[in-house]
Formats: C-alpha cells, sequence, structure tokens
C-alpha cells in the first residue's frame, strides 16, 4: 500500500489503513517528541496524543498533499504541549513541597538508541526551541528541506539559513559534551 491510498482510506475511516500510517511513522514521531520535549516518558505520551489527534484531524487533510510535514508539525506541537505540561507540572510540585525544582531532564530519561543520544540529547537541550526543532525535524524526523519548509510554513531557503545557525549554535554545546560534528 502506498501512503496517498493510505491517507485516503483512513480518510474513509479504515483503521487498517490508520493503523498502517501509524506504524509508517511512528518511530520518526517519537524520535522528534524526545528531540522536542526531552525525556522518554513525555516522547512516547507526545507521539502517542499526536496520532489521536492526527486521527480526528484527517477529514481536514489536502488530499494529494504529503502527510510526514503535516503529521510531524502535529508531533511537534503535541511535544510542545508535553514539554509546558511538564514544567508546570513540576512548578506547582515545587510550591507545594517548598523545595527548588531539579534543572532539566536527566540524561537515563532520554531516548534516542545511538551510543553518543544522551550527550547530543543533552547538547540539544540548550538551545532555544526554534533551534531544537529546526535540528530535530532534519535528524530525528528526517523530513526534507521541503518536508521541513512545509512543517514550518516557511521557505526552503529559510529553512536552509534557520538549520545552518541552528547547527552553529549546536556545535559548541557538542563539544562541551565531548561529541563532534561530522559532514553528511
Amino acid at each position: 500500500m502506498d501512503e496517498a491510498t493510505a491517507v485516503a482510506l483512513a480518510q474513509a475511516g479504515d483503521v487498517n489503513a490508520y493503523a498502517w500510517l501509524v506504524r509508517r511513522h511512528s518511530a520518526a514521531a517519537v524520535r522528534l517528541a524526545a528531540a522536542v520535549c526531552g525525556s522518554a516518558a513525555d516522547a512516547e505520551d507526545a507521539a502517542q496524543e499526536a496520532f489521536v489527534k492526527m486521527f480526528y484531524a484527517l477529514g481536514r487533510f489536502r488530499p494529494g498533499a504529503p502527510l510526514r510535514p503535516w503529521l510531524m508539525r502535529i508531533v511537534a506541537n503535541e511535544a510542545r504541549n508535553q514539554q509546558r505540561s511538564g514544567r508546570r507540572r513540576a512548578a506547582l510540585a515545587t510550591r507545594s513541597a517548598g523545595t527548588a525544582a531539579r534543572p532539566g531532564p536527566a540524561a537515563d530519561e532520554l531516548v534516542i538508541a545511538e551510543a553518543e543520544a544522551d550527550a547530543v540529547l543533552a547538547a540539544l537541550a540548550t538551545l532555544g526551541e526554534r533551534d531544537r526543532v529546526v535540528v530535530a525535524y532534519r535528524y530525528f524526523a528526517g523530513l526534507s528541506e521541503r518536508e521541513m519548509a512545509d512543517a514550518l510554513g516557511c521557505r526552503p531557503g529559510t529553512v536552509k539559513s534557520r538549520l545552518a545557525r541552528a547547527l552553529g549554535r549546536l556545535q559548541p554545546a557538542l563539544v562541551e559534551q565531548g561529541v563532534t560534528m561530522t559532514d553528511g
């Protein structure tokens, strides 16, 4: 089954076609959510919630448009919401317990299978949200420049410059974590 057929069938209510779409995009969705919100539990929750939102929004999806950028935008938005929600819960817990908040997520909460994943995600966490999202779209969700432009709502040239600036800001944080960037 190809993606356009699966989307059309899912829009018509075919649960198997929807499940096929979820299987096809779930790994990229979790990687993207992890890069945006930083914790394994929140990433899983964000991806799952994004797929639920995708299901309910399929009727508004434009036929013939690429699904991946649209879905990854939903995932990134949901991951941001999870991150904000987590900060609010932590602040509330801190106020109610009367203790200082723990800074940032622990490295063991971060999810990605590569050997240097913890260091990469720690470096990525030092970036602002806009930079984290553009890097995550490219390297965690595997979106092309065109797909990134669709997801970000900007031109491909803007994507190139945002990504270049974000990578420039990421490099010193990676060096501090002991990770070297390679071309590729």
